[in-house]
């Protein structure tokens, strides 16, 4: 038993530590000190009485906080707007123009109701690809979440930035701003192959390369993408990009629905990561990502939810629990995609995903203290035979009960600590109301 000082000791919990050995320590102990794991093991490995504040787990799993790969965290703004739409339609007629409407203050709005709603059912790191992205890292770091944000970047002028040369510029200001920040990692984000020239996409990777921050994009989300890229380059959305030089290691592709087998060994090639989000693929009748495919190849895949317009909600939770079965109804295999690989996914293969595997993704010494406790005194949480089962298939976002980021509590007993959620739903009622009162809406 060690005597050293501790911050913050979670105990009476099983652990699952998600690390290389899958490790399950019943009645474990998380050991914080300062922002960072000091000790995972055993009850009696550590003493209580030199933590400053213990948490109790009472029996449940005490496990690494999930990871959302992709997200447009503000579209919150615009739940259930426009649904049951084809893709183009989707974003043409409907999310484009109510995009052009946004500002810093709408987006930082959103996207605090969607950290709470993220935090609250135990995500504790995203993703985000959206506009006015400063608004976005204010949100994550006041909310105490982790987060890898991007501006988007595309051909025609943002509503944000304009010209792409400013996009490029702003793009730069981020990364310089946020530079050695705890809890806000900046990324390069053109929008996709068919919204970003070959000029584009290759500057946005030599920044990437220059600056040694992630690379982010949506690559062959549907087969109508896939019709277009042929037609203007002579190759799929993968092969065009490895044609012009754009893959490599720091790239996350998202969605990756209508992958060949070429493409498939092109991203293993070039340790291309992959965001999977099948609730918003099968939303907007994108397909189904070819992921037994791609784990098969040993390209690494972390889960996603996308944004709140085409899912609509953004709980990890039920993004696995899809996630597991859309893929055995696909193969008409029931041992694909198991529960083991399906919390991987939202957890460690998440974090290497977005180049975050040294310090988050699972609970080790020396990483940082990004931890969810889930309550399993419930109905449906009971009994326990298998730990990876009952988190895939059982639990619920609602059954997260405590959340710690970076070693700080911000969730305890489902009670939000870093913010006042009431004056966040109210100010997003407002917007709501200045939505329904533009005149393309109220036309429909």
């Amino acid at each position: 038993m060690t005597n050293t000082p501790d911050d913050l000791l979670i105990v009476n919990g099983t652990v699952l530590t998600m690390d290389a050995d899958d490790t399950v320590i019943r009645n474990g102990v998380v050991a914080i000190s300062g922002e960072n794991i000091r000790y995972v093991g055993p009850a009696g490995g550590v003493n209580p009485r030199h933590a400053a504040r213990i948490i109790n787990a009472r029996g449940g799993i005490v496990m690494p906080g999930l990871i959302n790969t992709h997200t447009h965290a503000a579209m919150t703004c615009f739940r259930g707007l426009a649904d049951d739409l084809e893709l183009m339609t989707w974003l043409n007629d409907y999310i484009f123009p109510a995009e052009a409407t946004l500002d810093h203050d709408k987006v930082y709005t959103g996207t605090m109701l969607a950290c709470a709603e993220m935090v609250l059912s135990g995500t504790t790191c995203f993703s985000d690809m959206y506009l006015f992205e400063d608004a976005v890292a204010d949100a994550a770091s006041a909310a105490g979440m982790r987060a890898v944000v991007g501006e988007v970047l595309y051909d025609f002028d943002s509503p944000h930035y304009g010209s792409i040369e400013n996009g490029f510029a702003f793009t730069e200001r981020l990364i310089e701003k946020w530079s050695g920040d705890p809890l806000v990692t900046i990324a390069v984000e053109p929008h996709s192959p068919y919204l970003c020239s070959p000029e584009l996409l290759r500057k946005a990777a030599a920044l990437s390369e220059k600056r040694q921050v992630p690379l982010i994009i949506h690559v062959a989300e549907t087969a109508g993408e896939v019709k277009t890229i042929f037609e203007r380059h002579g190759r799929s959305p993968v092969g065009h990009l490895a044609n012009i030089g754009v893959l490599s290691p720091r790239l996350l592709a998202c969605h990756c629905v209508a992958l060949t087998p070429d493409d498939i060994a092109l991203l293993k090639l070039h340790d291309v990561k992959v965001s999977h989000n099948p609730e918003s693929n099968m939303k907007l009748a994108a397909g189904i990502a070819p992921v037994p495919a791609l784990l098969d190849a040993g390209v690494c895949v972390g889960l996603g939810t996308d944004g709140a317009t085409s899912n609509n909600n953004v709980d990890m939770f039920m993004e696995m629990d899809t996630a597991a079965k859309i893929h055995k109804v696909a193969q008409g295999d029931p041992t694909v995609m198991n529960a083991p690989t399906v919390l991987r996914m939202a957890t460690i293969e998440a974090a290497r995903a977005l180049g975050l595997q040294k310090i988050t993704g699972s609970l080790e010494i020396g990483k940082k203290a990004d931890i969810i406790i889930v309550d399993t005194r419930k109905p449906h949480m009971t009994p326990m035979y298998n730990i990876h089962s009952l988190l895939v298939y059982s639990a619920s976002g609602g059954d997260v009960d405590t959340v710690v980021i970076n070693g700080r509590p911000v969730v305890e007993r489902g009670r939000l600590l870093t913010m006042d959620i009431d004056t966040v739903i109210g100010r997003m009622n407002d917007i709501a109301g200045e939505v329904r009162a533009i005149d393309h809406w109220r036309r429909q």
